[in-house]
């Protein structure tokens, strides 16, 4: 049998008149889609449009909540409470939610993103706020968080289905969390390359960092970034070249 894995991307970072991504160009690739629910990008027609997008190319539907900050894209670090980090996440889920319920899907799964991301999968208080926010949107939507972080204990605390999430197109420290993206070797750029990577981490559960040390994961879900440069012939070549070596490409909800 097959292994599996889910394709996923951050998608509908639109604001306005600013547009950003190649939405409909990667949606044509991935299985899941992690739409922005109007705190770090997006807006609300933005929101219905991304998911109506994703119904129309067959593609499951998560929320991408983040930090209050259109400014900084949500990738600035932003001082707040487990309580506060719980209900800006639990208004963004639900927000999200309430388009996907208006367009007859639902919503499959909750990822967070930049900042909010980066520092939960540190601060198990801030990981267990945001599980917490997961599991009280409705029954059975998925958190998904970075692979052998502290959203895998959380999701364990609080009692919620969890996806463990690796990245094709980010760098690792040898801790397994993502290179910042300030520093070489941020990103990985050439697409082949990103695919060799993201085949290892399915087949054998490990990915090389940045100084030659061997990280071990165990990843449901691959992410691609839907904003840079090469975002679709990166999801193009990851679905064939992840097809080619004999791994299914399916939602999380068929995972789970």
């Amino acid at each position: 049998m097959a292994c599996k894995v889910d394709l996923n991307s951050d998608l509908g970072e639109s604001f306005g008149a600013w547009k950003m991504g190649q939405d409909a160009d990667v949606l044509t690739f991935v299985s899941s889609a992690n739409v922005a629910c109007g705190f770090h990008a997006g807006d609300p027609l933005v929101m219905k449009k991304t998911v109506e997008a994703a119904i129309k190319a067959g593609v499951a539907v998560g929320a991408h909540p983040g930090y209050p900050d259109l400014v900084g894209f949500g990738r600035r670090a932003v001082a707040c409470s487990p309580d506060e980090l719980y209900t800006d996440a639990l208004y963004q889920i639900g927000a999200l939610k309430a388009f996907c319920e208006a367009a007859g899907t639902k919503l499959q799964h909750v990822k967070p993103h930049g900042a909010m991301y980066n520092s939960a999968a540190k601060k198990i208080e801030e990981a267990t706020a945001l599980a917490q926010a997961v599991k009280d949107s409705g029954k059975g939507i998925i958190l998904m968080g970075l692979a052998g972080s502290r959203f895998d204990e959380a999701a364990e605390k609080v009692g919620v289905p969890y996806a463990a999430e690796a990245f094709a197109d980010r760098g690792y420290m040898n801790d397994g969390t993502l290179v910042p993206r300030k520093m070489e070797g941020a990103f990985v750029r050439d697409v082949e390359t990103a695919a060799r990577r993201v085949i290892r981490m399915v087949k054998e559960g490990v990915v090389e960092a940045i100084d030659g040390t061997v990280v071990k994961l165990r990843p449901h879900s691959i992410c691609l970034h839907g904003d840079s440069p090469t975002a679709v012939q990166m999801a193009q070549t990851l679905r064939t070249r992840l097809l080619e070596a004999g791994i299914e490409i399916v939602p999380l909800s068929g995972m789970f």
